[in-house]
């Protein structure tokens, strides 16, 4: 584990203290698993951007194959 040191907005320290007190959890696993979940939550942000990003790019290559497979299947 690594140790690091953190300044928390007070508003924010106090929710974190009232919620870790009624879940009768320790502060260092809440913030533990807060950091986590928030990583998660940026990595799916992070690949949604690029799939995003991705399929824009070949968005117009599908379009020209749907586009000639439909004349061949119009003609057959």
């Amino acid at each position: 584990m690594k140790t690091l040191s953190l300044k928390l907005d007070d508003t924010t320290f106090d929710e974190a203290e009232e919620i870790t007190t009624q879940l009768n959890q320790a502060r260092n696993r809440y913030i533990n698993e807060a950091v986590s979940l928030y990583n998660q939550f940026n990595k799916r942000k992070i690949l949604k951007n690029k799939l995003l990003k991705e399929s824009k790019l070949t968005m117009k290559d599908s379009l020209k194959v749907l586009h000639e497979f439909e004349k061949f299947v119009d003609e057959n």
